[in-house]
């Protein structure tokens, strides 16, 4: 589904959705208590990576870092899977196409599988803060500077999975750092925090017309990274299977207005092969600050 747009803002909605936020955190925290006395403790390091907003902060890109760095296979759900993803999901084929061990499915089932092989390595978890189930060795919040908090309800009211607080559970935090902060986003000062800058590497050159299109969580962070003239904006649901009526009447109205088609790497990867040729996508590049990697490794090694 697209964003709400009372996820960012407060609005009326968001108020009369604030009764239902109080039930889905009741049932969060019975479920995260129940979860906790079944957890699974690995042989590997588990390193997670998640986030306390449902989607769209920027989270994979990070989780590409780290995995090649720490030279680790990664775990995560696969969600979306479709034929255009190799039934794997839009992030698991984006990370496998960098040459990365990627293990989608069960979490607990995955890292069973990888406990049982020689190698000592540590696993990166994408996702899986809230699951409870599962002992992390290291765990890292992502956050996105321009969201912040959202409007900073719980879900449905808001983005929130979690209540502010839950920022304590981290061992550190990655804020993804943009030109303007959202309000009212302040972190805990009692845990570390680091840095990273995103850059979206264009195929075209910036005086070219292009139509942008995107089906990500909050598709106007890259529209408004887009250093090409954008003539056109199209926003899709987040992990939206487009189908070839949907690249056709892109096409057509690329040909009106004599522009190229741009979306983002995690578009493309569900695009239908045949549409692919004719579609380009922005490289995100992630650089995330020494300091956080020489943090990981002492936290390793400790």
């Amino acid at each position: 589904m697209k964003t709400p747009r009372w996820f960012l803002k407060r609005s009326i909605i968001a108020y009369l959705l604030v009764p239902f936020s109080w039930i889905y955190n009741l049932f969060s925290v019975i479920v995260f208590k129940f979860r906790k006395r079944h957890e699974y403790v690995s042989r590997r390091p588990i390193v997670c990576f998640g986030n306390i907003l449902s989607g769209g902060v920027g989270k994979t890109p990070i989780v590409r870092q780290v995995a090649k760095f720490l030279d680790a296979p990664v775990v995560m759900r696969g969600y979306k899977k479709t034929n255009e993803t190799d039934n794997i999901g839009d992030e698991a084929k984006m990370l496998s196409a960098d040459g990365l061990q990627v293990h989608v499915g069960s979490r607990k089932s995955n890292l069973i599988l990888l406990n049982k092989q020689k190698s000592n390595t540590p696993i990166v978890m994408d996702d899986g803060f809230q699951n409870s189930s599962i002992k992390k060795d290291i765990s890292v919040l992502v956050f996105d500077e321009g969201i912040g908090f959202g409007n900073g309800f719980l879900l449905p009211a808001g983005p929130m999975r979690e209540k502010k607080n839950a920022t304590m559970r981290a061992d550190a935090i990655l804020v993804i750092k943009r030109k303007k902060a959202a309000k009212d986003f302040y972190l805990p000062t009692n845990i570390p925090v680091f840095y990273a800058n995103n850059k979206e590497n264009m195929p075209f050159k910036s005086n070219t017309s292009v139509i942008a299109f995107a089906g990500i969580g909050y598709p106007q962070k890259f529209f408004n990274n887009i250093s090409a003239n954008v003539i056109k904006k199209r926003a899709f649901p987040d992990h939206y299977q487009y189908t070839d009526e949907d690249i056709n009447t892109l096409l057509k109205l690329a040909k009106k207005h004599n522009a190229k088609l741009l979306t983002t790497e995690k578009d493309w990867v569900r695009l239908p092969d045949w549409a692919k040729s004719e579609i380009q996508f922005s490289a995100l590049s992630t650089e995330i600050e020494d300091n956080f990697y020489t943090w990981l490794e002492n936290k390793l090694k400790g």
